[in-house]
C-alpha cells in the first residue's frame, strides 16, 4: 500500500471536531505524478513537489486559499499499520495542523 490516492480526513486532532468539514468533506489527494490537492476547514491547497506517492510516507510543499487569503508551507503523511494515514500540513511561518485520514470510500451509486 501506498499514500497514493485520495484520503478522508477524518480528525484533526486539537481542533473542534466539526473544523475538517466546515465548507466541504475534508479530504487531502496525491497523485502518483506528485500532485495533489486538500480540502479542510476553509483552506483550499494544491501539492506540488512531492516526495513519491507511491511510497508509504511523502513530504510535500503547498499553496492555496484559507479564507480568501494566500497562504502556503509544507507538510508530510505517513501510512500506519492499521492502514490510517497520519500527517501535517503546516503553514509558512504559521500554524501546523495534524490530520488522520482514511482511504475515500466512493459513494458513487451503480
Amino acid at each position: 500500500m501506498s499514500v497514493a490516492g485520495k484520503w478522508r480526513i477524518v480528525a484533526m486532532p486539537g481542533y473542534p471536531d466539526d473544523y475538517p468539514d466546515l465548507v466541504e468533506p475534508a479530504y487531502i489527494l496525491f497523485e502518483n505524478a506528485g500532485g495533489g490537492e486538500f480540502a479542510f476547514g476553509a483552506c483550499t491547497g494544491n501539492i506540488w513537489e512531492a516526495s513519491s506517492a507511491n511510497a508509504t510516507s511523502i513530504d510535500f510543499s503547498w499553496d492555496g486559499s484559507d479564507e480568501m487569503d494566500e497562504v502556503c508551507g509544507d507538510g508530510d503523511a505517513e501510512l500506519q499499520p492499521d492502514g490510517s494515514l497520519r500527517g501535517d500540513i503546516r503553514y509558512r511561518n504559521g500554524d501546523e495542523i495534524p490530520f488522520i485520514a482514511t482511504k475515500w470510500l466512493s459513494s458513487t451509486a451503480c
